[in-house]
């Protein structure tokens, strides 16, 4: 595997670097907050099978270009008109990418820096460790614009920090600092921007020194304790889907691009 960059013609780079046993994808879309358009999720998914194929690979890195965003979800402005059946899609592009790192043989770590809201937070949520900035935030705003989450997030969150609490995210949308991130749960531990990337780099380098057999069987094994989770993410997926030309999803959605506080109705009529 070599060093190299995937673009698509309307500016969504994704970046695949090794070094070592350490394979690291960068989102690389900085003057749009790294936020992934349908032929971002489908080259980020690419680079994440490609080196998760790759032999020599112990453990990935995720991350985003520049220090304002890891990830700040999906392009709104690519999906605000979508149909039932063009929502369906594009939440089957960011469950693919997803369940690409989840499933991943090797240990995936998220880099945060700066911005995981709604499906960028998911990406993360799909990693194995979360490392934060100092300047790291994490929302499922999703409600706000008038759709559940549909990446994953009403499945992994719960997992990660108390279900309570994931409720209480997913149904207000609230912002989480890096700080409370801490306490929380949902990340391992938190360094000031310029440490953050040389720190994760640490800790990917001391799983690396370890048997890539054991830590992948470690990772498998682990796998179990989730138990019947795919039944919740295709159940999350046809929500998700369905949401996608109703009142509260284009209106929700309008409202965000065009800066202005949502009238919200029933959602599910279409």
């Amino acid at each position: 595997m070599c060093s190299g960059t995937w673009k698509d013609q309307r500016n969504v780079a994704i970046d695949l670097e090794r070094r070592d046993h350490i394979a690291i994808i960068t989102v690389n879309r900085p003057d749009k907050l790294n936020a992934l358009e349908s032929d971002g999720l489908r080259d980020l998914r690419a680079r994440v099978d490609e080196a998760a194929g790759d032999v020599d690979v112990r453990v990935i890195v995720l991350t985003g270009a520049g220090d304002r965003a890891f990830v700040a979800g999906a392009d709104i402005r690519e999906i605000a008109d979508y149909d039932l059946h063009e929502g369906r899609t594009f939440g089957e592009l960011g469950h693919a990418a997803t369940r690409a790192l989840e499933l991943a043989p090797q240990p995936v770590i998220a880099a945060v820096n700066g911005f995981a809201l709604g499906g960028g937070c998911e990406l993360a949520l799909a990693c194995d460790i979360r490392i934060a900035s100092t300047n790291a935030v994490f929302a499922q705003p999703e409600v706000s614009l008038g759709i559940p989450p549909g990446w994953g997030g009403t499945q992994r969150l719960p997992r990660i920090v108390a279900p309570g609490l994931a409720a209480e995210l997913i149904f207000t949308g609230r912002r989480v600092d890096a700080a409370e991130a801490l306490r929380i749960g949902l990340v391992n531990a938190v360094h000031e921007p310029p440490d953050l990337m040389p720190k994760t780099l640490e800790l990917a380098n001391q799983i690396a020194a370890n048997s890539p057999w054991a830590v992948q069987a470690a990772k498998n094994l682990m796998a179990y304790s989730r138990g019947g989770g795919q039944f919740g993410l295709e159940a999350e997926l046809d929500v998700f889907g369905d949401t996608f030309g109703s009142r509260d999803q284009r209106e929700g959605m309008h409202a965000f691009l065009e800066r202005r506080t949502p009238e919200f109705g029933q959602g599910s009529d279409a």
